[in-house]
């Protein structure tokens, strides 16, 4: 008896057959490049309709005098809002507030997660749960640690002055004093970020190569010269795009400054990004929050490409 042998159809036209079973659902052959610009035309659409038109429409706005709950139309002012933006004295303190914000949280952030990342990266009974039990607070909702903290922080019965009270230190009015309400948001943030920068040291250290560390214990190298000459070298790069990223969502802090402070006492804790939702959705200056929001973004452009070109840099090394 013969051997039966049976051929399966190639890879090339079982692909074939596929597109045209597609195409015929379409009413008619359609074609494979065809149907990759079928599904990419309602993405690029979805892109340009949710995204680009409302910086295109922003950046209009930021050179008119508009009210958007007004039935007037925008009028055109030309540069008139940003002068008067970059002249108003109340606005640069809101600047100075939101640089004096974001570096001590981003400082403080990176420093905790550093010294946590070196801690936890070692083998431990437990590791695995106190790694994750140091990166839940970055898993709750902003809103949600606002009211934690404006709990923990209450001048009267809130659980860190009975704390500090056991000390014999006196209550501190963290959220409702201009010496420390800046310091309330800044503890705030700490506690729930400093988990970012310690994940991202975390996956630094661990591609560290294990035979430089043998190769420092054969030459009897101190602690400091293998952390000096063989650590920090390798994760810096990952480090500064830590801080990069960090930074550039640090400026973009709203969530917890706007449940646990309001942006006071005064305008103490009014940072960029709550003093333009004030700005265009309670004052109604549309045509001027718009101008400051792009100010702000110019700053952060900047900032990030420092952080970039510093990269770039210590690769090119």
């Amino acid at each position: 008896m013969g051997t039966l042998h049976v051929r399966y159809p190639s890879e090339e036209i079982m692909k074939k057959e596929r597109v045209q079973r597609i195409g015929k659902g379409f009413g008619r052959g359609v074609s494979e490049k065809a149907l990759k610009i079928y599904f990419l035309v309602p993405t690029f659409a979805l892109l340009l309709f949710m995204i680009i038109f409302p910086l295109i429409w922003s950046l209009y706005l930021s050179f008119t005098r508009y009210n958007a709950v007004a039935a007037a139309p925008p009028r055109f002012v030309g540069i008139s809002n940003f002068a008067r933006i970059l002249s108003d004295p109340e606005v640069w303190t809101r600047f100075i507030i939101t640089g004096k914000f974001v570096a001590l949280a981003v400082l403080i952030e990176f420093v905790l997660g550093f010294i946590l990342a070196l801690l936890l990266n070692r083998n431990f009974k437990g590791k695995g749960i106190i790694t994750t039990l140091y990166l839940l607070p970055m898993m709750f909702s902003p809103v949600v640690i606002g009211k934690f903290f404006a709990f923990i922080m209450d001048t009267n019965w809130g659980i860190l002055n009975y704390i500090l009270g056991l000390f014999g230190i006196p209550r501190i009015a963290w959220t409702t004093s201009y010496e420390w309400a800046l310091y309330s948001i800044v503890i705030t943030d700490v506690w729930m970020w400093t988990p970012f920068m310690l994940l991202l040291t975390l996956a630094g250290l661990s591609t560290v190569p294990g035979y430089l560390y043998e190769a420092a214990e054969v030459d009897r190298a101190s602690a400091w010269f293998k952390f000096r000459y063989i650590t920090l070298p390798h994760i810096f790069p990952l480090l500064i795009l830590a801080l990069l990223f960090r930074t550039m969502d640090a400026f973009r802090f709203f969530d917890i400054v706007y449940v646990l402070t309001g942006g006071g006492p005064g305008y103490s804790t009014q940072i960029l990004p709550y003093y333009i939702y004030k700005l265009a959705f309670q004052y109604w200056h549309t045509g001027e929050s718009c101008a400051i929001a792009y100010i702000f973004l110019i700053i952060i452009i900047a900032l990030s490409n420092i952080y970039v070109n510093y990269l770039y840099r210590l690769r090119a090394r």
